[in-house]
């Protein structure tokens, strides 16, 4: 799989210029979409972010849904983010480009980091009712797309659960499993999300494993 050379339209309408952190000694060239849904595990969107910055050779950007801003500040997040808005703002005329499908065709590998058990629902059951779930209903499978579930652990213990993330891993989506720790809500067990380290490892894995990706 060579790496994306499309450049996404009509940024600078939408969102203020972002200075981009330079990559040690790599080009930037190959491209990682974030997805954050409205977890508490959205917190760790600032560090999870500048932690994939640091793999040499990649450019970031995030989309997010609108519940999952409650848990950081824009501010904090050092590359561009794309929201509901942007989509409907982007696109006024037939010709307009699409954000979704621009965005698919941008990225060479897409992370879901957390995944929530509402997001988690809608895409094991093809529902793409906002930015996210858009751009996950349209995504190329023969790219890798990572999640990492993040929910309560009555949640994560209900019967619908396993079988949902199941019907992703069938989609041919790549889990990075929860973990068990104290909860923020108090619950002891699994369902927080995988820690920041690891997801970073698991993303190097794969794309050490991508045509075109060449790390120094």
């Amino acid at each position: 799989m060579e790496p994306s050379s499309v450049r996404l339209p009509g940024l600078e309408a939408t969102r203020p210029p972002v200075e981009p952190r330079a990559a040690p000694l790599v080009e930037r060239r190959f491209h990682v979409l974030v997805g954050v849904t409205g977890s508490v595990a959205a917190l760790k969107l600032p560090l999870l972010v500048s932690r994939l910055l640091d793999i040499p050779g990649l450019e970031v950007a995030v989309v997010t849904t609108e519940r999952a801003k409650h848990f950081y500040s824009l501010q904090d997040i050092p590359v561009t983010l794309y929201s509901d808005a942007d989509e409907w703002e982007m696109w006024k005329h037939r010709s307009d480009p699409v954000l979704h499908v621009d965005l698919r065709r941008w990225a060479d590998l897409m992370l879901v980091a957390p995944l929530d058990a509402n997001t988690l629902g809608k895409v094991a059951s093809g529902i793409c009712d906002n930015l996210l779930t858009c751009v996950i209903r349209a995504w190329d499978r023969r790219k890798p797309l990572l999640f990492c579930p993040a929910m309560n652990t009555a949640m994560w213990e209900h019967p619908i659960t396993s079988r949902q993330v199941g019907q992703l891993q069938a989609f041919g989506y790549i889990e990075i499993p929860c973990v068990a720790k104290k909860l923020v809500c108090g619950d002891q067990g699994l369902g927080a999300m995988a820690e920041v380290d690891t997801i970073v490892d698991k993303v190097t894995e794969v794309l050490s494993q991508q045509a075109g990706y060449q790390q120094s």
